[in-house]
């Protein structure tokens, strides 16, 4: 039960009530940085569960609900827990500045410190955040080489994510762990503060409920209700899934797609296109996924908006104040898929729409609001195909992902008021150590790849008007290589029959290696070096780059925290300061 706290309860004797071993947890946490005006939930667990008359929490020596303007509420055992919870939801602190928070129970106390960011006027009406979902350093490489070729060491081109004058290092871990996944990493950049994996748009408590751990409020949020700007989310992955759901989902499971669904309706952003329809329909629907009956295209087309399932609907929408896209019951099929191979779901869904076709859409609705917009674009696959160890199919979805930046930069150019930023969210251990040669002697994989001065320049065919060479399976190909797997049967080849499945479910709850790419002539079979209960390639902790340009764009350079991308592109829009 939440029960009202007084301000300036008195802090009871020691003897009153049992002391727990350990400190009080505060959220936010230490050193987090919040922007003045945006809000956010404060929480403290006290171990033990002591009673309310028993603790304080002040923020610079002063009662945290006086200073906040906000009555706290105290569960003394909160969740049926031996922890007690005091909480101030939706606080708002306006004044920039360096606030210390400090929480006391008999002779336990626990601190943390805040800087709160204040931003100068407003320099960009527009900002889109472009996220290729673990895009790495060989990701772009491969890129390069793919579509503008490479010739005497020198590319015949640009990619438009490495044409920005402004670059950054980020680093992506998060509080609980050095390696991240998309939820946590997004978190970050969406909020502007770290959290923990699985978790969107909170921080990582004590509580038993997925949906009440401390919020922070999201950029699309802040956007919205502060300045009435238009906000677009635009994925090919499930628009429930992690990175797309950071822009308006608070819950401590990116799992949780009923809820999340909800909450993309609960704010209402202007564009919303990816896959995972099945979320959206009544579980009386065939095929439907939800556990209530709610039919969520029908509540979103009764609060005004366009719903389009294929790219013909898509373009014929021209002109609509706000989409739906859903173009797939699962994530939309790659770029090599959809255009050359045919594999996945393409027959299933054969008129998906390109990612270059949606950013076109999104930009056609958004722009219509004077305010501006946020819009955010996830290349998603990028990240899938590289946890299947399937580098074609990654790289060719970074190349569309560049023909959406190049875009976007076309959009912006005309006016000269919008940030882009490019970034991966987390990285994949990847490298480009070679080409891989048949014409090379020998049988194995090995005798195939040529190194330093041996790996001669792939012969890729020239690539079409789009970027991508309309053949992958060439005699010398790239030798992209994975430093994390399963066991596996490395071929060196593409996978021309669908996407690679490295490993099958063994005995034990343990995966073994896919023996339908052993018996390929030359495949290595590969003991791995993950635990036996990983299926597939993981993320890594290496840093990112960003490329940026636009209004606000100076303000990358170094190596900086994810977190600070929202500062950035808070700062860009001058949410901060007074209008």
């Amino acid at each position: 039960m939440l029960r009202p706290l007084a301000p300036g309860v008195a802090l009871l004797a020691l003897a009153t009530f049992a002391v727990p071993a350990s400190a009080q947890t505060i959220y936010p946490i230490d050193r987090a940085e919040i922007l003045a005006g945006a809000r956010f939930d404060l929480k403290v667990e006290f171990p033990g569960a002591p009673a309310q008359s028993a603790v304080t929490v002040t923020i610079d020596g002063k009662d945290a609900g006086s200073v906040l303007g906000k009555q706290a509420t105290y569960a003394a055992h909160e969740d049926g827990s031996d922890h007690a919870a005091y909480w101030i939801r939706d606080a708002v602190i306006g004044k920039p500045g360096r606030y210390t928070v400090e929480a006391k129970a008999g002779d336990r106390s626990a601190s943390v410190t805040w800087e709160v960011f204040g931003t100068e006027p407003r320099k960009a009406k527009n900002v889109i955040l472009f996220i290729g979902d673990g895009l790495t350093v060989a990701h772009r490489t491969a890129a390069r080489i793919l579509s503008k070729g490479l010739h005497e060491g020198k590319y015949g081109g640009e990619l438009a994510i490495d044409a920005m004058p402004a670059m950054a290092l980020v680093s992506t871990s998060g509080t609980d762990s050095v390696v991240t996944d998309s939820a946590n990493s997004m978190t970050a950049y969406t909020t502007g503060h770290k959290s923990c994996v699985n978790a969107l748009g909170v921080y990582c408590s004590a509580t038993k409920k997925n949906l009440d751990h401390p919020k922070n409020e999201t950029i699309a949020e802040l956007v919205k209700r502060t300045r009435g700007m238009a906000v677009g989310v635009v994925t090919n992955t499930e628009i429930e899934d992690a990175t797309p759901a950071a822009m308006v989902a608070h819950t401590r499971r990116r799992s949780d797609y009923d809820d999340i669904v909800r909450m993309f309706y609960d704010l209402k952003p202007e564009v919303i296109m990816g896959g995972g329809s099945p979320n959206f329909l009544p579980k009386s629907t065939p095929g439907s996924k939800r556990k209530d009956d709610t039919d969520y295209i029908k509540r979103f087309e009764d609060a005004g908006y366009k719903f389009v399932s294929t790219k013909t609907e898509l373009a014929a929408a021209n002109g609509a104040d706000k989409l739906l896209g859903l173009f797939n019951t699962k994530n939309i099929d790659g770029a090599l898929d959809r255009f050359f191979l045919k594999k996945g779901t393409v027959e299933k869904f054969p008129d998906q729409p390109d990612l270059t076709d949606q950013v076109r859409a999104a930009l056609d609705v958004l722009s219509k609001n004077p305010n501006g917009f946020v819009l955010m674009v996830e290349s998603g696959r990028i990240d899938k195909y590289s946890h299947s160890l399937d580098w074609e199919r990654a790289v060719y979805d970074t190349i569309m992902f560049d023909n959406a930046v190049k875009m976007a930069k076309d959009f912006a150019a005309k006016n000269d008021d919008t940030l882009i930023v490019v970034v991966g969210d987390h990285a994949h251990p990847v490298s480009i150590i070679g080409t891989y040669d048949d014409a090379r002697p020998g049988d194995r994989l090995r005798d195939k790849l040529g190194v330093y001065e041996e790996s001669e320049v792939p012969n890729y065919p020239a690539p079409n008007a789009a970027g991508y060479p309309e053949k992958v399976d060439v005699s010398r190909r790239l030798a992209f290589v994975f430093g994390s797997y399963p066991d596996w049967c490395e071929t060196g080849h593409p996978y021309l029959d669908g996407e690679n499945v490295p490993a099958v479910a063994g005995a034990d709850k343990t995966y073994v290696a896919n023996e339908k790419y052993c018996d390929v002539p030359g495949a290595a079979r590969r003991t791995g070096n993950l635990p036996t209960s990983a299926p597939q390639g993981v993320h890594s902790a290496d840093d990112v780059v960003l490329t940026a340009t636009g209004p606000g764009s100076e303000m990358f350079h170094g190596r900086i925290d994810n977190t600070y991308v929202y500062r950035v592109m808070t700062s860009a829009l001058g949410l901060g300061s007074a209008e």
